[in-house]
């Protein structure tokens, strides 16, 4: 018997290609890639590489499976008085990948579908964390720091590498870049992910964003799109607390 009640399960809606519910995805876990797009590393001060054969390894880190928001409806966090957005293509697993490390040519066989969503982000608790050399994971992951919209099936999406991703807060435009520009494709990213993680149905990765992260405030209104798939809108609300 339960000695608490037990804590719901997060999930996200899931729709076909003409926008009728299809359904929900329960969320495993939430992988998020760090500096994927090179103008973004930049503006964060980090050298960028030159090329793909330059870029190392992917930088990973996660959030919490509950800090996923559904709705767009986004209290300012508390403890922050500098909330990022970052915009993101996120890919959802619709299956267990097997043991071992996953190949990157068997790598979309894990893909059951994919969305847009936000990484947000207490910029200034990740700069104060990083000027000391300590983690950042409050910085990251912290309540309803993952907005996402609904998922729609790989087969319905029918996602090109060239897709645009944007941004709008305010209808003005934050952010803007194509998916090609990301330095880790998504077979290469689940790829790495499996030397470090057994991956598992329901699991959700965050690819990382392009440059022109900014400030979100209270009564800003957000608008994150990427081609072919569900727009994701919201707003943020006075802080909860």
């Amino acid at each position: 018997m339960d000695l608490i009640p037990a804590a719901q399960g997060t999930r996200v809606p899931v729709v076909d290609r003409a926008g009728h519910a299809a359904g929900t995805f329960p969320v495993h876990r939430i992988y998020c890639v760090g500096r994927n797009f090179a103008d973004h590393a930049r503006e964060m001060g980090a050298t960028a590489p030159a090329s793909k054969a330059e870029r190392g390894a992917p930088t990973f880190f996660m959030k919490p499976a509950d800090a996923i928001v559904i709705d767009g409806n986004i209290p300012y966090p508390p403890a922050t008085q500098q909330l990022h957005h970052e915009v993101e293509l996120v890919v959802a697993l619709g299956r267990d990948a097997p043991a071992g490390i996953v190949a990157t040519e068997d790598a979309h066989a894990l893909v059951f579908g994919y969305a847009v969503g936000l990484d947000l982000t207490r910029r200034d608790l990740q700069n104060a964390a990083k000027a000391k050399g300590l983690p950042w994971d409050t910085a990251k992951g912290f309540d309803c720091s993952a907005p996402v919209g609904a998922l729609l099936p790989a087969a319905a999406a029918g996602l090109s590498n060239t897709a645009g991703i944007a941004l709008t807060v305010n209808d003005a435009t934050r952010q803007h870049a194509t998916l090609d520009q990301m330095l880790w494709s998504v077979p290469e990213i689940l790829h790495e992910l499996s030397k470090l993680y057994a991956l598992r149905a329901g699991d959700l990765i965050f690819m990382g964003t392009p440059a022109g992260v900014g400030e979100l405030w209270p009564e800003d209104r957000f608008s994150a799109r990427i081609d072919g798939l569900p727009e994701l809108h919201g707003r943020i609300a006075p802080s909860a607390r």
